[in-house]
């Protein structure tokens, strides 16, 4: 009897509503596998259609379409004496499910519902969706017309069943249902469920890649057996970048890795194992076979077909065993580098524009995201270089030469690709200082983007002539004996008119230059500034996309050091000794007369801190100077934790309103306040919290007269 089974997964750069690219990855994934001696092959969640489709899962067209696509997959002889896991919607008594379809030799196996729905976060599926609940049951399901005469089947099984072949058994479980407390895995393997395959659409959120291999680990390590795990990489249409790591594992080790960043569309792995590993492994654990003699047992669907060769002898000449390996994490730093660097280079050869255009301040947040540009820039070189070994990666030379409009183009130098592609402006007025416009000019000339300086002044000062005509007033600064009100409305009037020019260079720069095509507009506010709405609603940070505005200034500081190194970018030392400042106030003496942190009223360290208190540990004013009277209580009294706290809320629910506008940014962090989707929150506000505040004014208050001296007190 054979023992040795090859099986594969893979992580597939899918795109919502792209019927024709997604089949058409699929069978690429699924020749490649055969072409590995694969038997098995898992593709991520919800693939033939993708997993962004968002409302779109309410339309007919997206469940038709997806059948269409099967049908193409089940008539391919590329599918043939494969066993095929797809992932697709599928409508079953009028109740919509998220579904994998596995089939074989243009057979539908088996059609098994998703049991677990993801629903927290960016993730709402029972919106769309409905949890299949009947554990351990089956129903029959009709066919549609179109694949009855392609398969010759009338009805398929349809619900919680596990597939046996002439050599082993085989499980599913869908994306969320590996995180629940009480995994389907767990009652499949103690019920002789020998490989596991999980299809998942799992984002990138920065120090996440641990969760995600730790829950496959423990999952064979507690309960024996083989394990498979498919995710989506790419951007599909939206602000997640899925971050793939495919991997496959064995009794608690991990046998194969995929790559958590590349450009690659699609990326197959595989490993031959021998199944009497699992069941050595499983019979020694007395526990795990206690409580397998009391399992319910899941439904068999019967399958003629073996995943291991026949002869024994023939598999140990011909095949050799796969060997386990350790996982390798990326720092947080070469995930930010990584990470948005890929989402960026999605987005522009998807939108089918021609570059970035990125106003460049000279301060970190703007250096940040040309670094972004810029690596992105180095992994497209890469990657071409790449395809002349590896033919999937000849999509990127593809797409690099659509957007150069040159059809013989092969991009070397990463500089010279990011001339092509990023276009930088230095917006000064006239409160911008000398040494600003000097770290921006000497960055660009280190990554190579193609650079524009300018003065907004003359723009400024007609828009501010206008309002004077009409009004007969003249606002001023506050450093010239003018208002609050007046100092902070010459602010925005400089901050929106560069965003209007920011969006008429992107539009016509290139047609100046005798080139084809548009500039997406990039934003660089951070995840922290978006939080206290320290910034200028519609300035720049206005844009088509923000590749940093789910990323802490902490990790920005962090990333923007390690650019140094890794892109030789001397440069950047001096942007990140800078004090990071609008310049948007009348200087001193040509001095900076207004830093970031001042007008905040706290620094960008504490700023996180309240992010991630708001969100993640879901606290209100009160919980939150709770926590923070303990975590803060060797640095601020209680008094001066209050008034933090009361001034974060205070900016926070008064500046709320900007986050409805908020440009569609890469998501990093779990205490983002995109409004869109992650973060759903009032933007009208009562900005004076009384009741709430009045509790912690009551609390500080018996706090000091608990610290006061009582009159017995000797010292008194």
């Amino acid at each position: 009897m054979g023992r040795k089974v090859t099986v594969a997964t893979c992580a597939l750069n899918q795109w919502a509503l792209d019927f024709e690219g997604n089949c058409r990855r699929i069978l690429k994934s699924i020749k490649i596998a055969k072409s590995r001696g694969a038997k098995y092959r898992l593709g991520p969640e919800l693939e033939i259609c993708g997993y962004g489709c968002w409302d779109h899962y309410h339309e007919s067209d997206t469940l038709l379409h997806s059948f269409h696509v099967l049908a193409k997959l089940l008539g391919s002889s590329i599918t043939q004496n494969i066993i095929c896991d797809v992932g697709m919607p599928v409508m079953h008594r009028n109740v919509r499910y998220n579904c994998r379809v596995i089939f074989l030799n243009r057979k539908i196996l088996l059609i098994r519902p998703k049991m677990a729905l993801a629903n927290e976060g960016n993730y709402h599926e029972l919106r769309w969706f409905t949890p299949w609940s009947r554990s351990r049951q089956t129903e029959e399901y009709f066919l549609p017309r179109m694949l009855q005469e392609l398969t010759n089947q009338e009805t398929v099984p349809f619900g919680d069943a596990v597939l046996a072949t002439l050599d082993t058994c085989i499980g599913s479980e869908i994306c969320e249902e590996l995180w629940t407390p009480y995994s389907p895995h767990v009652d499949m393997g103690l019920d002789g469920v020998e490989i596991i395959t999980n299809a998942s659409s799992s984002h990138h959120v920065l120090r996440k890649a641990h969760a995600r291999v730790d829950l496959v680990t423990m999952a064979t390590t507690k309960n024996g057996g083989i394990y498979l795990l498919a995710n989506q990489k790419g951007c599909d249409g939206d602000r997640l970048y899925y971050d793939g790591c495919a991997m496959i594992a064995m009794n608690g080790r991990i046998f194969a890795q995929g790559t958590q960043f590349s450009l690659e569309d699609v990326e197959v792995l595989t490993a031959t194992l021998d199944l009497e590993d699992v069941r050595s492994y499983r019979a020694e654990i007395s526990s795990r076979n206690l409580a397998a003699s009391k399992v319910n047992p899941y439904p068999r669907v019967k399958v003629n077909f073996a995943l291991s060769c026949c002869d024994d002898l023939q598999e140990l000449v011909s095949e050799l065993v796969s060997e386990p390996v350790e996982w390798t994490y990326h720092t947080p730093e070469e995930e930010i580098s990584l990470g948005p660097a890929c989402w960026l280079w999605d987005f522009l050869r998807r939108s089918r524009q021609a570059g970035f255009f990125l106003p460049l301040s000279g301060g970190v947040d703007s250096a940040a995201t040309a670094c972004l540009v810029f690596s992105m820039c180095h992994l497209v070189c890469e990657a071409v270089r790449n395809g002349t070994l590896v033919v999937s990666d000849e999509q990127v030379l593809a797409d690099v030469r659509a957007l150069v409009d040159e059809s013989s183009y092969t991009p070397q130098d990463p500089r010279e690709l990011c001339g092509r592609l990023l276009t930088t402006c230095y917006m000064a007025s006239e409160n911008s200082s000398l040494e600003t416009g000097c770290r921006a000019t000497e960055l660009t000339q280190q990554i190579g983007s193609y650079h524009v300086s300018l003065s907004i002044d003359p723009a400024v000062k007609a828009v501010m002539g206008i309002f004077s005509l009409v009004t007969g007033k003249r606002p001023l600064f506050a450093a010239h004996g003018g208002s609050s009100r007046e100092n902070l409305a010459l602010q925005n009037v400089q901050a929106r008119i560069r965003m209007v020019l920011a969006y008429l260079f992107a539009q016509l720069s290139l047609w100046s230059r005798g080139a084809r095509g548009g500039l997406l507009v990039l934003g660089s506010a951070n995840v922290d500034e978006s939080l206290l709405g320290y910034l200028t609603k519609y300035d720049c940070s206005s844009a088509d996309i923000n590749p940093i505005g789910g990323i802490s200034k902490t990790d920005l500081r962090a990333f923007v050091q390690f650019c140094v190194d890794r892109f030789q970018l001397p440069a950047l030392r001096a942007i990140l000794s800078a004090p990071a400042t609008a310049e948007l106030e009348p200087l001193a003496n040509g001095q900076l007369s207004q830093t970031d942190e001042e007008d905040m009223g706290m620094t960008y360290a504490e700023l996180s801190i309240f992010g991630r208190l708001r969100k993640i540990a879901k606290t209100g004013p009160y919980s939150m100077f709770c926590k923070l009277l303990n975590m803060w209580k060797d640095i601020y009294t209680p008094r001066q934790v209050a008034e933090k706290v009361r001034r974060f809320f205070s900016k926070y629910s008064m500046n709320r309103h900007k986050m409805t506008t908020l440009t569609p940014a890469y998501h990093a962090e779990n205490y983002s306040p995109d409004d869109n989707r992650f973060d759903l929150r009032p933007f009208l506000y009562n900005t004076e919290w009384p009741w709430q505040f009045r509790c912690i004014e009551h609390q500080v208050a018996g706090l000091e007269n608990r610290a006061q001296p009582s009159p017995q007190d000797p010292e008194v």
